[in-house]
């Protein structure tokens, strides 16, 4: 049956934050706009020293569903895609799409993205659920991420399997609920701050399978720092959620069952 509570989502944002982009920018965009002609592309360029800002700019001279933020240097995914949110909330969009420009989330996956957010508040494009899979990634990169998102499901009691994953929906009012005003994290840790955030606000999140592609031009954004960062804070958030639990639990000890 439909879900006739949800407004349907009558306008769309893509934001795409790049930084250093310029060969992968236009293949995204024109994709996009190919696979959900009715939605509107938002660049989050981070002053890319390789021209991408210029690039965007032309883009959206001849696409008036295309605009362009400028931000002041690389501050980091989080901040570009904070950034984004705001913009897409203050100019009135139902929803908004994080994806990445490089070629690794594939606009064809757009239309299954945007039903299921029809009937959710958030939608994550997901490598680890049946049908989703990734492509020219070698066996340490999978173990890393199919390791990393178990640790962040087990620690965080999350009922979500790729927590950690960047193509997805969020529907403007859930991100209103979601408390983003501190969100501080940046990278991997950004996406699974704000799945958690999802899940906490008790938001329906979903998951989609895709099939995700490894760049093929440009230098990948993770680092070791990113990954640094991605452990602190998940292990900080899991062992304050767990003390938590166990707090509640010495006071109602017949739900010892949960923990």
């Amino acid at each position: 049956m439909p879900d006739t509570t949800r407004p349907p989502l009558e306008r769309v944002a893509v934001l795409i934050p790049t930084y250093n982009e310029a060969e992968n920018l236009p293949v995204a965009v024109h994709g996009v706009r190919s696979a959900v002609p009715a939605v509107d592309v938002v660049v989050l360029d981070d002053a890319s020293p390789d021209g991408t800002g210029q690039i965007a700019d032309a883009l959206a001279a001849e696409d008036p569903h295309v605009h362009v933020l400028h931000r002041a240097g690389k501050e980091g995914l989080g901040a570009a895609y904070l950034a984004g949110f705001h913009w897409a909330l203050e100019h009135g969009y139902d929803a908004v799409v994080e994806m990445d420009a490089d070629g690794s989330h594939r606009p064809e996956h757009l239309p299954a993205l945007l039903a299921a957010a029809e009937h959710a508040d958030a939608v994550i494009g997901s490598r680890w659920v049946p049908g989703g899979k990734v492509v020219n990634w070698p066996l340490h990169r999978k173990a890393l991420s199919v390791g990393g998102n178990l640790y962040v499901k087990v620690l965080l009691g999350m009922p979500v399997n790729d927590a950690t994953a960047g193509f997805r929906v969020y529907r403007a009012d859930a991100l209103r609920r979601m408390g983003l005003e501190d969100v501080a994290s940046q990278g991997y840790c950004f996406q699974t701050d704000l799945t958690w955030r999802a899940v906490r606000s008790g938001l329906t999140v979903v998951e989609v399978p895709i099939t995700f592609v490894e760049r093929e031009v440009g230098a990948s954004k993770m680092s070791r720092d990113i990954m640094t960062e991605s452990l602190r804070r998940i292990t900080g958030w899991g062992v304050r959620h767990r003390a938590r639990q166990v707090r509640e639990l010495t006071r109602r000890p017949e739900r010892w069952h949960e923990l």
